[in-house]
């Protein structure tokens, strides 16, 4: 079972193609083997939540805010760490944040 805030390698679709990475991502929720992720990038220009070595990512990254998607539990690789409780509330308030009607 995944919980919100666990970061793992999970095998996720480019965006563009069919193709298929191994990519570290943050667990959203799982239901029904459906895992809701959020993807990481390791390229420090993208907009979204800082996360840093010190915070457990191999590489200092970007949590993509605007990267969320479905993927099956046999696509997960392995888990990775889970993000710390101040870092979840950070991610909770952005994404509740966009979801909010005007």
């Amino acid at each position: 079972m995944y919980e919100f805030g666990e970061v793992i390698n999970a095998e996720v679709q480019f965006t563009d193609t069919f193709e298929t990475k191994i990519r570290p991502a943050v667990v959203l929720f799982e239901e029904l083997g459906n895992i809701v992720i959020i993807g990481i990038t390791s390229n420090l220009e993208m907009k979204g939540i800082p996360l840093t070595k010190k915070e457990g990512a191999i590489k200092d990254s970007v949590i993509k805010l605007n990267y969320i998607f479905t993927i099956s539990e046999k696509m997960v690789k392995k888990s990775l760490f889970n993000l710390s409780k101040e870092k979840k509330k950070i991610l909770f308030d952005e994404i509740t944040k966009r979801l909010r009607i005007n």
